[in-house]
């Protein structure tokens, strides 16, 4: 599976940043033209995420989003809510306020679907990204950037088994219900069939650890852990340590101090979704749909992941991670 799992994050890779060139050029094309960038013609575009307060990986979806803006005169109003009614107010908030474009993320489609939908239908182009990549279509939106997150469960279950793991692997849920999150757990036991679930808060880290420190304790059999947000996994390394367990630890998503665990050891791998390039590609796609009504990705998902971050890849990853653009 190795050699399958590097031809998918190449291709990954290779269309997401001819897509970042693409925008750039469009953006010096307009410029040298007396396009809209030249001629001064500013928009604004509402980002509306399910961010919860304290967790680092928004933090490069901003930058990205931050970075697009800046390239394309554009004034970036980004809001957040991890509770998906109040999401989908702050989604009917941005419509009232009558933005150009907006970016949102899906985690509960049902419940913040409807809300992109009305933008939709208020003439107001809508991409989604990060989450509901099998939901957007049903609100009419057109263009989704984010990784394929049942791929993404079934790497990392493959990963697992050829790392050696033959007990039982739990898959850490942070956030019950969230779409995301509940097809990377259903991916790994896809994969790596003696997989549990185990559901904690995630906004409150020191009781993560106790949930599974407890576990390590109760049930001896289990030899892996995969976590599916960096922080949890950092949590779950210092469980594993309190517990004096030896289970293997593989995380979804990277900051810098996950990417140092990668290097030394302490951590398995990482599945790396390219948050910096959601953020960007979700801004940069409203402008050149805007600007010069464009649709990227013929009404399908543009993938930025899985791409499977190890001891293979992690030295050149790790000087990324310190300028939170991976």
């Amino acid at each position: 599976m190795r050699t399958v799992r590097k031809p998918l994050r190449t291709l990954a890779a290779v269309s997401v940043l001819g897509l970042v060139a693409a925008g750039c050029s469009s953006q010096g094309g307009a410029q040298d033209d007396g396009g809209a960038a030249a001629a001064g013609e500013e928009y604004t575009i509402a980002m509306v995420t399910h961010e919860a307060p304290g967790d680092t990986f928004w933090d490069k979806i901003r930058n990205g989003a931050e970075a697009a803006a800046a390239n394309h005169n554009i004034t970036l109003n980004y809001s957040a809510d991890p509770d998906a009614g109040r999401q989908a107010t702050l989604v009917q908030n941005a419509i009232d306020s009558g933005v150009d474009g907006l970016a949102v993320t899906l985690p509960t489609p049902d419940a913040i679907g409807p809300a992109a939908q009305d933008a939709v239908d208020a003439g107001i182009p809508v991409v989604a990204f990060n989450a509901g990549g099998d939901a957007y279509r049903d609100f009419g939106v057109s263009m989704y950037f984010g990784s394929n997150e049942d791929l993404a469960g079934q790497a990392v279950g493959t990963q697992l088994a050829e790392t050696g793991s033959t007990g039982k692997t739990v898959c850490v849920i942070q956030e019950q219900g969230q779409v995301q999150l509940e097809t990377r757990c259903a991916g790994v036991a896809k994969t790596y069939p003696d997989t549990e679930i185990l559901y904690v808060n995630g906004r409150d880290l020191p009781s993560v650890q106790q949930t599974i420190g407890a576990k390590l304790q109760q049930d001896p059999s289990v030899t892996a852990i995969v976590a599916l947000g960096a922080d949890i996994a950092l949590a779950s390394q210092q469980s594993k340590d309190d517990v004096g367990s030896q289970a293997a630890i593989a995380t979804f998503d990277l900051n810098q101090d996950v990417a140092q665990q990668i290097q030394s050891g302490g951590i398995a791998f990482s599945v790396d979704q390219q948050p910096f390039v959601q953020g960007y590609m979700a801004v940069t796609s409203l402008w050149l749909n805007i600007t010069n009504g464009n649709d990227i990705g013929g009404g399908g998902p543009v993938l930025t992941g899985p791409s499977i971050v190890d001891s293979s890849n992690i030295d050149a990853i790790l000087p990324f991670t310190e300028n939170n653009t991976r």
